[in-house]
């Protein structure tokens, strides 16, 4: 039995607001649903406890935090926010 592929989804990528640079990562196993996770400038990461069913709307709901919470509440050394 061959172990799943990693799957990175495009829609995976980098937003620069106010100075400070967050890593949207959109990925999968072949045979699971997407997960989300945001990545700061440090390495440290936000990852979503749940998984979406496309990657599109994982990419949607990264987006919607962006804009209701700010880039700098993924920053992981500041203010820790749980998704």
């Amino acid at each position: 039995m061959n172990d799943p592929q990693l799957i990175h989804s495009a829609l995976s990528r980098t937003i620069r607001e106010d100075g400070i640079e967050i890593r949207i990562e959109i990925y999968k196993l072949e045979i699971t649903d997407w997960s989300l996770e945001i990545v700061d400038g440090a390495g440290g990461s936000t990852v979503w406890d749940r998984l979406f069913p496309t990657d599109q709307a994982a990419f949607d709901e990264a987006m919607k935090a962006i804009h209701e919470e700010g880039v700098r509440a993924f920053l992981v050394d500041e203010t820790p926010v749980l998704h």
